[in-house]
């Protein structure tokens, strides 16, 4: 049996850039036909790790972390709801939209990783918070993405207050940020090489075929 190309995707779900670099990169492993070669596993970073938990104003949040004008931010999401529409994705940006705190996201996200439901939920969550206006830091839109991809909900929930858990999620955002790793999405290949950035299409496909072929 050959082994598996090894996947590590680090991001973050209210990251659309991740949402754009994932959904390329699934498409690329998908016109290779190589889906039995590949394991992804998604890695937890915080954009904003003291983001309070009533969140931040989109816009207000954008301009004081990146200095963006609101007429720079108004293209920059026109630019992603066409992006998105090309790869089947709908990001519905709307006034008053709000960024919001990600660590307990990231802390059942490790947990789905047991049930191989990662990358499900990690699509439940971007899908809750970038097309259904759902903010991913509440209980009752967490345990609703839990239920949507056949988990035990009430087990998963439990797992927010186990501090050995939550510490491991500071423990691994430490250190990818202790081996370079500061934008997202930063996608790791056999903890070798990496790619940043939502890579067009074939950029994957070439670093894939390489990859595929060394393995």
């Amino acid at each position: 049996m050959k082994a598996k190309l090894k996947i590590d995707i680090v991001s973050d779900v209210v990251c659309p850039w991740c949402v754009i670099g994932y959904k390329r990169l699934e498409k690329a492993i998908t016109e290779l036909n190589i889906q039995d070669q590949v394991a992804i596993e998604w890695q937890p970073f915080e954009l904003n790790p003291h983001m309070p938990s009533e969140g931040q104003d989109l816009n207000e949040h954008i301009t004081e972390k990146y200095g963006s004008t609101l007429e720079q931010q108004q293209a920059s999401k026109e630019n992603m709801i066409d992006i998105g529409e090309e790869l089947g994705f709908k990001f519905d940006y709307f006034e008053n939209m709000r960024m919001a705190n990600t660590f307990d996201a990231h802390v059942l996200l490790e947990y789905a990783k047991e049930f191989d439901k990662q990358t499900e939920l990690k699509l439940r969550l971007m899908t809750s918070f970038f097309s259904e206006r759902k903010d991913v830091s509440k209980r009752k839109v967490l345990k609703q993405a839990l239920l949507d991809v056949g988990l035990n909900a009430e087990e998963a929930l439990n797992t927010l207050e186990n501090n050995e858990l939550k510490d491991k999620i500071r423990t691994k955002q430490t250190q990818w940020k202790n081996m370079g790793v500061n934008s997202v999405p930063t996608i790791v290949f056999n903890m070798k090489s990496a790619i940043t950035g939502a890579q067009p299409i074939e950029t994957f496909k070439q670093v894939l075929s390489e990859l595929v072929k060394q393995s």
